[in-house]
């Protein structure tokens, strides 16, 4: 928690140089405190720096570009010279990032179980003869929208149109 803290930080100060006056100071301690509730339900006082990572990602205003290569860098392993995302990582992912959602689902009565994840799993590794795949492959899969990130390119895209104007009046 407390490197994770110290993390959110430093981001807070660069993000106050960049935008002063646009930035609450209490930025961080909320981050963290969201951070907690997500990822420390059994209040252990520890929060995997990767699963942060994968949170601040996803809700960053970042392009989903960025945010998927950015998954990548934070979950892929070494194999030689290229780096690959296992099925081990993207369950890791998956279930990372289904926490965001969790609790907002679970409101509805709705959620994703450990099934969706599975059924996810299964989608991006089809026809995949080995049990890695590339950027590329990965790229491509998450670009395609599956069912179980639905929500993030929803939650871009409800972003970007936050910042359209057009010169129309109505009456």
């Amino acid at each position: 928690m407390q490197h994770i803290s110290r993390m959110l930080m430093k981001l807070l100060q660069r993000a106050r140089l960049e935008k002063p006056r646009q930035v609450d100071p209490r930025v961080a301690e909320f981050t963290l405190s969201l951070l907690v509730a997500m990822y420390d339900r059994s209040e252990t006082g520890y929060v995997k720096t990767r699963s942060a990572a994968a949170a601040l990602i996803s809700l960053s205003g970042d392009t989903l570009l960025a945010k998927y290569r950015a998954f990548f860098q934070f979950y892929a392993v070494p194999d030689g010279k290229v780096t690959l995302i296992t099925q081990s990582a993207l369950r890791s992912l998956l279930t990372d990032l289904n926490q965001i959602m969790s609790q907002q689902c679970s409101i509805v009565g709705e959620g994703c179980t450990l099934s969706c994840v599975e059924i996810a799993i299964h989608d991006c590794f089809h026809e995949v003869l080995n049990a890695t795949i590339g950027k590329e492959k990965f790229l491509s899969w998450l670009s395609s929208e599956p069912a179980v990130l639905l929500w993030l390119p929803m939650c871009y895209k409800l972003s970007a149109t936050e910042m359209v104007s057009h010169q129309a009046r109505c009456r």
